[in-house]
């Protein structure tokens, strides 16, 4: 059975998200993992993601990286 996911343990979910969008960004925009980690984690689209109640956890790597360049 998949346990509910909550603002109580959606941090588990993040890593794994946030380095398949870093990953995607430094390929098409270049630059190193950590300046596209600054990047990602000061925008409104890792923000948003955090909170549960957006449900953007539900992306995936291609849907958040487009998200992000978008949307910030």
């Amino acid at each position: 059975m998949i346990p509910e996911i909550t603002d109580k343990n959606l941090y588990l979910l993040l890593p794994g998200k946030v380095s398949a969008v870093v990953e995607l960004y430094v390929q098409n925009h270049g630059g190193s993992f950590l300046d596209g980690l600054r990047k990602f984690y000061n925008s409104s689209t890792y923000h948003r993601l955090e909170n549960e109640q957006t449900k953007l956890w539900h992306l995936g790597p291609v849907g958040l990286y487009e998200e992000f360049i978008e949307n910030g």
